[in-house]
């Protein structure tokens, strides 16, 4: 009785959430979750308000990822393509201790209510001509560095069928912040505050095998430490983190 009191209690704070990042709920595919979340709120990230969650600071997690990039950028892998980068918020906030060459080409792909923003704000911020916009992940063929921060959990389709549909792979994979589990894939709802978006926790291990399968070889790998992330009553879901690698083409 007490558990259900808590559970009800738990659903609530979860519904009227609007500024943390909250859990709920264990189901069997990532379409389960799409379907079962609220109607109460719009469903991912592809709606005006969801365009405006936008913050180009640095925090700690992201480090492990500017490391590498900067590398890339370094040694002349400068084609990046940025993954469910929103309105290019890593491009604006890395450039601070990032050196981008003037023949850096950066480019974000995202749903089309972020990308119109995004690309409005590049005009406004006179970046256009280094920083571009699209929708389809099937640009990525072809490009330096394929670079994922914190938004493979909130994709359809994961990694290694992304990559399956690129005519030319590209040369680097950097993921950061990518929710993973140690033991198995968990299938969530987060609470984002303006939206509710269906989640995938994958098993940490079964991701860098599909990285591996795909071609890829492991140059380092991480864990994010300090980011919370929680599913509470589910089982297990005391034990998700997230993580981040650097892969090669091998």
């Amino acid at each position: 009785m007490l558990l259900s009191r808590l559970e009800s209690a738990y659903r609530r704070k979860f519904l009227d959430n609007q500024d943390e990042n909250l859990f709920m709920g264990s189901f069997v595919s990532f379409v389960a979750a799409e379907d079962s979340a609220p109607s109460t709120k719009p469903i991912g990230y592809d709606n005006a308000e969801a365009a405006k969650l936008y913050s180009p600071q640095i925090y700690f997690y992201d480090y492990p990822g500017v490391f590498w990039l900067g590398r890339s950028i370094e040694a002349g892998l400068t084609r990046v393509f940025d993954l469910g980068g929103h309105v290019g918020i890593k491009y604006y906030a890395f450039r601070r201790v990032i050196n981008y060459p003037e023949n850096l080409h950066w480019t974000v792909c995202d749903v089309p209510g972020v990308v119109a923003s995004g690309r409005e704000l590049a005009k406004q911020r006179e970046v256009a001509a280094q920083l571009d916009f699209t929708t389809d992940y099937r640009d990525a063929s072809g490009v330096d560095v394929l670079y994922a921060s914190g938004s493979l959990q909130y994709l359809p389709k994961r990694i290694d069928a992304i990559l399956s549909e690129l005519a030319v792979k590209p040369k680097r994979i950097i993921l950061n912040t990518t929710a993973v589990h140690p033991e198995r894939t968990i299938y969530t709802l987060n609470s984002i505050g303006v939206a509710v978006c269906p989640y995938r926790i994958e098993h940490h291990d079964e991701l860098m095998a599909e990285l591996m399968r795909s071609g890829y070889k492991k140059r380092d790998s991480w864990r994010n430490e300090g980011k919370p992330i929680e599913v509470p009553f589910v089982d297990g879901g005391d034990k998700p983190y997230y993580a981040g690698c650097c892969f090669d083409l091998a």
